[in-house]
């Protein structure tokens, strides 16, 4: 009886491959590397004399991230170029990015001076928004996966993204704050605060527009396309107004948005989110 020929060596050809696209990949590199970047800037960043230049770099760093993130998956979508790679690329990038350099900026600036005599609290509620940035993200994939898409119109959570936002912009304004001469004794308890809702509403089932069916080929209204042209105008005039006031106010109001959000009629809020009202895509 003749002995079975050994198993042939597996066709390097038959072996799955992984589709990686250079261009969203790309942008996706670029919100890492503005991560890491921003990271570098907080550790180097000597505020003891009330210089917070350094810090602005870092806000700035993880600002552009935050483009880069925007642009990334709509560059991915628009070519037909999504793929498990760069979902789980993206999220990784948007743990640097939105979660490890958020949480080390408000220790640096403000829990390290709340918890003075126990340090131990500051590092604590750090890694709490950290935490739950990466069981947010780790969600979204599983429910990405299970979907057998790449996204919904919805998010399930506060996206960690809009949550860096509005830590970061509140963190500007606390910054602008100090350097007029305010007193910040009380607004220096009310981030830690906030900080620990935004990573509680990471967490939450409270669901997101994506606004991921927002294109910017399609027509616009008069109305519409005036409101945005007055809007880049005050970017351009008031921006540093912009970055004190309006940034906060934005990302609070989507916040809340998802609170009021089931309470408007669906025709409203399909105008709001751009949205074809018969389309149900599954939620992630």
């Amino acid at each position: 009886m003749k002995e079975a020929p050994p198993n042939p060596p597996p066709d390097e050809a038959a072996m799955p491959k992984v589709k990686i696209y250079f261009l969203p990949n790309l942008l996706t590199a670029g919100n890492l590397t503005c991560g890491f970047v921003a990271l570098t800037r907080i550790v180097e960043a000597d505020i003891s004399g009330g210089d917070y230049t350094e810090i602005k770099h870092a806000l700035l760093y993880i600002g552009l991230a935050f483009v880069f993130d925007l642009f990334d998956g709509r560059v991915a979508r628009m070519g037909g170029r999504e793929s498990p790679f760069g979902r789980e690329f993206d999220s990784l990038a948007d743990l640097v990015s939105f979660g490890v350099a958020p949480a080390f900026l408000v220790h640096r600036i403000v829990l390290k001076d709340v918890f003075i005599v126990h340090p131990e609290f500051g590092w604590f509620l750090a890694s709490i928004y950290l935490i739950c940035g990466a069981f947010r993200l780790a969600r979204f994939n599983c429910l990405a996966t299970m979907s057998g898409s790449g996204g919904g119109k919805e998010f399930l959570g506060f996206p960690i993204p809009s949550a860096a936002g509005l830590v970061c912009s509140l963190t500007y304004l606390m910054i602008w704050w100090d350097e007029k001469g305010f007193s910040k004794r009380n607004l220096k308890f009310a981030l830690p605060v906030l900080m620990l809702f935004v990573s509680w509403m990471m967490v939450s089932e409270v669901k997101y527009p994506t606004f991921k069916a927002f294109d910017l080929r399609a027509t616009r209204t008069f109305t519409k396309t005036l409101i945005a042209i007055l809007l880049i105008g005050a970017v351009v005039i008031l921006k540093g107004y912009i970055l004190t006031f309006l940034l906060p106010a934005f990302f609070t109001s989507y916040l809340i948005y998802g609170f009021i959000r089931p309470r408007i009629s669906r025709k409203v809020r399909a105008q709001i989110e751009e949205e074809d009202e018969e389309d149900d895509t599954p939620t992630v």
